[in-house]
């Protein structure tokens, strides 16, 4: 089961040589989402051999031409090579008039349907969900409306322990509970086991139940994957708590330090301030990006943010992140 991070493009709006601006897909379990789709990202996509036709959803944060202008060519391609799959686009509102324009102009003959999916939430809502992974999204601090992602596996059911199974004999009501989550309760007296070889069976033979434990007769078999995108924004109080605990946070981190103050300006991050959000929202591992055209050396970047928060990764294309699978038991 993979969950992979593709990325395609790490410049910020100005063109930076041997950058291609923002864009990105996620493979989750085989399901590929394309995160933003600035300039050139269906050449990145040729380049990393990520199908097309596979992108089933869409998710562009805000309505700024380096997170977006990538995207009529690659509806175009689609439409060229004979999609006929439904295709969901997540966007602000202001995107119904991008893809309106688009289909009056280019939409002619176009066998699939694109459906818009309008953001307008105050806080992380789920958007989208199939039986095991989950999208939300929620508000970011820029310039104009802009919402981040996060994409998620569903917690998976509990297995059972089977020395348990044996030795309270467990009915398959009672291993349907466990697997729910739920402990199991038999009532005062009643049969606690497996029959014994001569026929007898163990009763409790007192007043309480029997309290089987979830939490000891059931464990999870792996701990669920997920992957925040938050670009672009500036620092805010509640994003750490919205991302806490993400396996895999890429933040962007437009400006070092030393231009702390354009970022004010600008909404944007700086790499020590999203390598604070990772800190404070106890992920895992932190990828940094949508660096700014005034530096060619992105090792300043990392140098900031990795003394912060020491897991940091510096986003470039062509790079491929790969979060594995913990299954249990987990180490601690």
């Amino acid at each position: 089961m993979n969950f992979d991070l593709s990325i395609l493009g790490t410049a910020s709006a100005l063109p930076a040589m041997n950058r291609y601006p923002s864009a990105q897909v996620l493979d989750v379990r085989g399901r590929l989402f394309l995160i933003d789709c600035g300039e050139g990202a269906q050449m990145q996509m040729r380049r990393m051999s990520i199908p097309y036709a596979r992108i089933d959803n869409i998710c562009i944060s805000h309505i700024h031409g380096d997170h977006l202008f990538g995207l009529f060519g690659l509806l175009s391609t689609m439409s060229m090579l004979g999609r006929t799959a439904h295709l969901n686009i997540f966007a602000p509102a202001a995107f119904s008039k991008v893809l309106k324009f688009y289909l009056s102009m280019f939409g002619e003959g176009s066998g699939f349907e694109i459906e818009h999916h309008v953001l307008a939430m105050k806080s992380p809502e789920k958007v989208w969900e199939s039986k095991s992974v989950e999208m939300l999204a929620f508000p970011l601090d820029h310039r104009i409306e802009t919402y981040g992602f996060i994409i998620r596996e569903k917690m998976p059911a509990f297995n059972v322990h089977k020395e348990y199974i044996s030795r309270y004999g467990l009915t398959l009501a009672e291993i349907a509970a466990l697997k729910r989550g739920e402990d199991v309760v038999r009532p005062a007296g009643e049969d606690t086991g497996p029959s014994l070889a001569n026929g007898f069976r163990h009763f409790s033979g007192t007043s309480e139940p029997l309290v089987i434990p979830n939490s000891e007769a059931a464990y999870i078999p792996y701990r669920p994957r997920s992957y925040a995108y938050c670009s672009d924004t500036a620092p805010f109080p509640e994003l750490h708590e919205w991302v806490r605990g993400v396996t895999l946070l890429y933040h962007e981190s437009t400006f070092p330090d030393a231009l702390s103050d354009m970022a004010v300006k600008t909404h944007h991050s700086t790499a020590r301030q999203a390598a604070e959000c990772a800190r404070d929202a106890g992920v895992s591992r932190l990828v940094i990006g949508h660096y700014s055209s005034r530096f060619s050396d992105t090792r300043i970047f990392l140098k900031e943010a990795s003394s912060v928060f020491p897991d940091t990764i510096l986003a470039a294309e062509g790079l491929k992140i790969s979060v594995p699978l913990e299954k249990w038991p987990f180490s601690k």
